[in-house]
């Protein structure tokens, strides 16, 4: 059950900071191209050089809020339960 309780736990806490990252990046498109980004990067009407831009900035963004969400939950959960919620006891 505990196992259960931490997966839902950090899958929320994955999902809402890949989400903000996701609009913080195309706030940050917007703001620094002046245009909106690529809807599909691998559409053949987006050139190669947007849809590599795009996937890369998008790509970065969202790995790095994942990894502080979960790392947060992290804390969050030992704090509260004592001990490193049951995937990272065994990684010890």
């Amino acid at each position: 059950m505990r196992s259960a309780t931490w997966k839902a736990f950090a899958g929320l806490a994955s999902i809402a900071a890949a989400t903000a990252a996701l609009r913080g990046s195309q706030a940050l498109w917007q703001q620094q191209r002046g245009s909106e980004p690529p809807v599909n990067p691998a559409d053949p009407k987006t050139s190669w050089g947007e849809a590599v831009a795009w996937t890369a900035v998008t790509g970065v963004l969202v790995g790095l809020a994942r990894l502080f969400a979960r790392r947060g939950a992290a804390a969050v959960w030992e704090k509260l339960e004592g001990e490193l919620p049951p995937d990272l006891q065994e990684a010890v």
